[in-house]
């Protein structure tokens, strides 16, 4: 995987003072960011948090999904902690893209759940990829990390890329009457463990 490192800035949030940094990957003409807090160079792992950018939840509020609030309290566990990052992933709606992201909407509309959807338009389930994550946190300086997430398969993926992964750090979200099926969908064919919340 070759990602280029572009430049680092101030990023201050409703949360607290983070740090951005940008990153694009030549090949496939996408462009990633990882932002950080405190002293991501220490010898204890980092808590962390791989994000798949979402933009009708991280940034249109929409309560089809979990994204925007498990983005928004991550930032936030970072921040009462004083420490960690968060890698920002351009991979919408699991790899397949915004518009295709749309017409899975509009086939959960008639019934589909969101494996499905992403299936009878050709797609597997999920079809992101992971191997971007190893350069970035390489260039935080990061190889051992608690990780923030319900998706064992980021776990798999990120020990596979020889990032010691010392602890899974669950994000309790809250169920609407919008995305109930969808989280139950993320359980049952995804394998996301929803039912625990550690404390880190």
């Amino acid at each position: 995987m070759v990602l280029r490192f572009i430049e680092s800035s101030k990023l201050p949030t409703r949360w607290g003072d983070f740090d951005i940094h940008g990153f694009e990957d030549p090949f496939k003409g996408k462009e990633h960011i990882a932002i950080s807090m405190g002293d991501v160079y220490l010898d204890s792992p980092l808590l962390v948090r791989i994000h798949s950018e979402c933009l009708t939840g991280d940034a249109l509020g929409s309560l089809r999904c979990d994204c925007g609030e498990q983005l928004h309290s991550a930032m936030r566990r970072i921040a009462e902690l004083g420490r960690g990052a968060i890698l920002y992933l351009r991979q919408e709606g699991r790899g397949i893209g915004l518009v295709n992201k749309i017409k899975a909407y509009q086939l959960q509309d008639l019934g589909a759940d969101t494996v499905e959807a992403n299936e009878r338009l050709g797609f597997g389930a999920d079809m992101r990829d992971y191997s971007v994550c190893l350069p970035m946190l390489k260039h935080l300086g990061v190889n051992r990390v608690h990780l923030m997430t319900n998706n064992p398969r980021k776990v798999e993926a990120l020990s596979a890329l020889g990032i010691d992964v010392v602890k899974r750090v669950s994000l309790k979200t809250n169920s609407n009457p919008h995305n109930s099926s969808y989280l139950a969908t993320k359980a049952g064919k995804l394998g996301h463990i929803l039912d625990d919340y550690d404390e880190i």
